[in-house]
């Protein structure tokens, strides 16, 4: 797949004064009323960097590509290392530690239990941009994945979402059967909420998660329709989070198209991604993770289950496109789409852990306890109702290509994600950006696109923090941002990256237990620990490392997390 010409559209004198009939790159016929834009931000959970055609994967991803060809891909877009603190930031636009996100609650050490800035919900001294927009007189959606947290002030109707339907759990079934990823019982339901308030079951038209999360928001926004308002509609979809599942007719399209194993996947999409100018002719693909293996020296079964839990894998991504592309051509028929800003994303790096991790011995093997007798095991059941599929190490380096581990390690492979921008109204096009950019930073460009001014430390009579990260929109306009220093602490795994340089501390098995130095330009695979041979830089880092946590609150955990 070859990207299109880069073409420039220059920015309009005032958003305001751009309202007049045109056509955009998609053939979307515009009768947008004057004023500020629409906001769609779609979110996927766990998806690898490499995984659109647009970012070099083989899945068939047509919509998306559209949109990311007609706007401007970030190639170097940073989250956090996992769902709850990356959607935290996302939407307030501050660190996880203080929005309550210090650490997931299934994670939580003792030395952090009860402490300021762990409560593993959305705290009172954060504002999130659904709640700003609302009160600017944006209408706000949400469907899809939450996991924010689940007391009454946490919840999406509290947090400026007049409309929500979610998953409030880190994970469950992607069918109606309300099975969750983890529980504490054979026979508990996963958390879903309708404004608020608890689902005994789903409705009669959830036949596939990534289906019914777009069915919402098309209702949502048909039964609105005449409403002069703009909306911010977030689109937050459960695909691909294991369990892997996927409709039958999407699981039989990828049948076979992953028998040539991960080894040959990887090297295929190192290629397309050079190609497409996202990293350097020279670049090399990422190191084989600690429970890596290559393709051949795989047994004919294992080679079988890995190629069938890649094409579950991919059939989840397919179906995510599918139905944006159903929201999409809403809003296109209903010619809204030149007036909508879409943001998307994913959560995090590829998700590399499977169900027989044991160091040491904490999620995964209390999970495995209860699914094991209540989920299908069987090659026939993959991907299908009722059974419990994820797609392992060696698949997530394919995900992240060049970058070192996955989800859950600050490493390159861990936190870069893929991630677009798409207004062809009013920016330029077609374009590519390398700039070290985060999570952070989607909350303070909506707000500035929208027209709506970021509270400076107080909101409605209470203090709440002020947004570190930056707006994007002077990328947007082919302008350059501040340097960057940008630091991440999770579950004892921690890192600070300032420009080019990038130290990290893994503990073991994955780590040694000290804090490394690298260089991302001469080694974007974090392979050559350079803290020796820079001692001044290695100093520099970690005097900015101390600040970053003295200022955050961070609380290095007394213990090493199973994940």
């Amino acid at each position: 797949m070859k990207a299109p010409i880069a073409l420039t559209i220059l920015l309009c004198a005032a958003l305001t004064a751009c309202q007049a009939q045109k056509t955009s790159p998609l053939g979307s016929p515009s009768n947008a009323k004057p004023g500020r834009p629409n906001i769609l931000l779609i979110v996927a959970d766990d998806m690898g960097w490499s995984d659109l055609g647009s970012f070099g994967g083989e899945i068939d991803t047509p919509n998306l590509d559209a949109l990311a060809f007609a706007g401007m891909r970030l190639t170097n877009f940073h989250t956090a290392t996992m769902c709850s603190p990356s959607r935290a930031m996302l939407l307030t636009g501050v660190d996880a530690h203080k929005a309550g996100f210090g650490n997931m609650l299934e994670e939580l050490a003792p030395n952090q239990k009860g402490q300021p800035g762990y409560e593993a919900q959305l705290t009172n001294n954060v504002v999130t941009i659904a709640t700003l927009l609302k009160d600017s007189g944006y209408r706000t959606y949400l469907t899809g994945k939450w996991h924010l947290g689940n007391q009454p002030e946490s919840l999406p109707g509290r947090r400026g979402f007049q409309r929500s339907l979610v998953l409030g759990s880190g994970g469950a079934s992607h069918f109606a059967d309300m099975k969750p990823a983890y529980a504490p019982t054979p026979d508990a339901k996963a958390t879903y909420l309708k404004d608020d308030k608890r689902l005994t079951a789903l409705p009669d038209n959830f036949n596939y998660s990534s289906q019914f999360h777009a069915d919402e928001l098309i209702r949502y926004l048909s039964e609105d329709q005449g409403s002069d308002a703009p909306f911010f509609a977030m689109l937050s979809f459960t695909a691909p989070h294991w369990p892997l599942q996927a409709p039958d007719n999407a699981l039989e399209k990828y049948r076979g198209r992953y028998a040539m194993g991960y080894d040959k996947i990887l090297d295929d999409r190192l290629r397309a991604m050079k190609r497409l100018g996202l990293i350097p002719a020279d670049s090399q693909a990422a190191i084989r993770p600690p429970k890596g293996k290559p393709w051949n020296t795989l047994s004919d079964q294992d080679r079988q289950l890995e190629a069938r839990s890649m094409e579950v894998y991919a059939a989840m991504v397919d179906e995510m496109d599918v139905h944006t592309g159903r929201v999409i051509e809403h809003l296109r028929a209903n010619g809204e789409l030149d007036n909508t800003v879409v943001i998307f994303l994913s959560d995090n790096g590829a998700e590399g852990h499977d169900l027989d991790e044991t160091w040491p011995a904490e999620m995964f093997p209390k999970i495995r306890k209860v699914i094991d007798a209540s989920f299908d095991f069987s090659f026939d059941a993959m991907g299908k109702v009722n059974s419990y599929v994820l797609y392992g190490p060696n698949w997530a380096r394919v995900g992240s290509v060049t970058g070192r581990l996955h989800k859950a390690f600050p490493t390159e492979g861990g936190t870069r994600a893929a991630a677009f921008i798409h207004y062809p109204k009013a920016f330029s096009d077609g374009s590519i950006n390398n700039a070290v950019t985060s999570i952070k930073d989607i909350a303070p460009t909506v707000l500035e696109l929208a027209g709506v001014a970021s509270p400076p430390g107080e909101y409605q009579g209470r203090h709440v923090e002020p947004i570190s990260g930056l707006s994007l929109v002077p990328l947007l306009h082919q302008r350059t941002l501040p340097p960057r220093v940008l630091g991440h602490e999770l579950m004892g795994k921690r890192s600070m990256r300032k420009g080019d340089w990038k130290l990290i501390y893994l503990p073991p098995p994955y780590g040694t237990n000290t804090w490394q130095l690298f260089n991302l330009t001469h080694d974007p695979g974090e392979l050559e620990d350079l803290a020796q041979r820079h001692p001044k830089k290695f100093h520099e880092l970690m005097t900015q490392w101390e600040q970053h946590a003295q200022a955050n609150g961070i609380i290095v955990p007394d213990w090493v997390s199973g994940y």
